[in-house]
């Protein structure tokens, strides 16, 4: 193995350890890329300003307006009480006998239209906890239900998502975001019933040994005033979700037009509520920023590792296993998104170097690209939920609960299954096309 080739490695672990270790990504990123660069033989300054600043600046420019939209719709969603109306209406109609669906559902509904998974961890526990408070489960168990259903099934398989995870591959194979329904609907199956299964199962186990709910004395309820909403109010949660994927898919249009017309609907939909429209639209637009930059210093490091001259050799490594293209791609993708703690930024990195070879190989062999999109979105979303990734902090530190409670959950649900479902679905499909 060569000295750049391990300089790529030794900068990853060294990412994802302080990544882990709870250090801010904005500038743990530069520093291990200037690691990289240092074991390669290369300029640090130069490769700062140069690769490492093209490569964030780069998915800024792609992405921001996604990011800055989708957290403005997120946030009017929130602020208005329009996603919790939703949320509880469907909560009083399953009930808390099914707790983990009752927490499960609300979160697939919010994520495939269109509100952020970050958002969706803040809207969803203050639920969750009276409702597995309501059924005397282990409140621990709770992460693994959120995470299920807001990093699961809805940000990389659901046909027509409109999650970065889900647009991202359409840049690079000129798809569109319904790409290989088929293989999409047997990934939900694949990935979404055993980890539904398996949480129902633990739900179970806590039952039968006798493990209930323990109040948690850092977390203060907060009440919804749902009286002085109108009695439809759950519509004004579902309304706006609908326009977002009909706009997005069925009207085809750019995800800027079908978040704005998600955030247009949304404000008509409670201008009895008008002071608070620009507090919401405000707090969104200042959320944005946090969110793409953590998510843009992950690509910048990644930008860094294309330019030293290991990646080739990464890349060869990558082109060149058993099997096909698409167990290729499932496998890169899954070790960089793991490798950034970020669903969207490792892919971003695996398609920015190997799109333009996968894309070739699939011209000559008569693979359509939509399989291609497919496999790339569905496999960012295994490794990304490692213990350092962004969003799985958040939700411990939102739900007060440490790794060791609650993590196991949140491994085998977003990671361990996605992965295994990703590769055997890579795998499988490529004898057959």
């Amino acid at each position: 193995m060569s000295i750049s080739l391990a300089g790529i490695f030794i900068g990853l672990i060294l990412l994802m350890v302080l990544a882990y270790r709870g250090y801010s990504i904005i500038w743990v990123a530069p520093v291990c890329a200037a690691l990289v660069a240092l074991l390669s033989g290369m300029s640090i300054l130069s490769t700062y300003v140069g690769d490492y600043m093209q490569g964030l600046s780069g998915y800024v420019m792609a992405w921001f307006p996604a990011f800055f939209l989708g957290a403005v719709y997120g946030k009017v969603m929130d602020m208005t009480g329009s996603a919790r109306s939703l949320a509880n209406w469907l909560v009083n109609r399953i009930g808390a006998k099914r707790a983990v669906l009752a927490v499960v559902l609300p979160c697939l509904l919010m994520t495939y239209g269109g509100i952020s998974l970050f958002v969706v961890v803040f809207v969803i526990y203050p639920m969750g906890y009276a409702i597995y408070r309501a059924a005397n489960l282990p409140r621990t168990l709770l992460p693994g239900a959120i995470a299920f259903g807001a990093f699961g099934i809805t940000m990389t398989a659901v046909p027509g998502t409109p999650q970065i995870q889900n647009l991202i591959p359409t840049t690079f194979y000129g798809t569109t975001p319904m790409a290989a329904p088929l293989m999409s609907i047997v990934a939900m199956l694949v990935i979404g019933l055993p980890g539904y299964f398996y949480l129902e199962w633990r739900a179970s186990v806590a039952r039968t040994k006798g493990r209930g709910f323990v109040e948690d004395n850092k977390f203060v309820e907060m009440e919804h005033d749902a009286a002085s909403l109108p009695v439809w109010h759950w519509l004004a949660g579902l309304v706006p979700i609908v326009v977002v994927v009909v706009v997005l898919n069925v009207l085809q249009q750019h995800i800027v037009v079908s978040l704005v017309c998600g955030i247009v609907v949304c404000c008509l939909m409670n201008l009895q509520q008008w002071k608070v429209l620009i507090p919401s639209i405000n707090a969104g637009a200042g959320g944005s920023l946090p969110a793409i930059m953590n998510t843009a210093c992950a690509v910048g490091f990644g930008s860094v590792v294309k330019g030293v001259p290991g990646f080739a050799t990464l890349t060869s490594i990558m082109m060149n296993m058993p099997g096909n293209i698409l167990f290729s791609e499932a496998v890169a993708v899954n070790v960089l998104a793991g490798a950034t703690g970020s669903a969207s930024g490792g892919m971003s990195i695996a398609l920015s170097a190997l799109a333009p070879q996968y894309l070739e190989r699939a011209t000559q062999i008569g693979l359509n690209p939509e399989y291609l999109h497919r496999i790339a979105s569905l496999s960012s979303g295994g490794l990304d939920t490692l213990p350092h990734n962004g969003a799985v902090l958040t939700l411990l530190a939102v739900s007060n609960c440490s790794h060791k409670e609650s993590y196991l959950d949140i491994c085998i649900t977003t990671c361990i299954i996605p992965v295994v479902g990703s590769l055997a679905l890579a795998l499988v499909w490529g004898l057959f096309i």
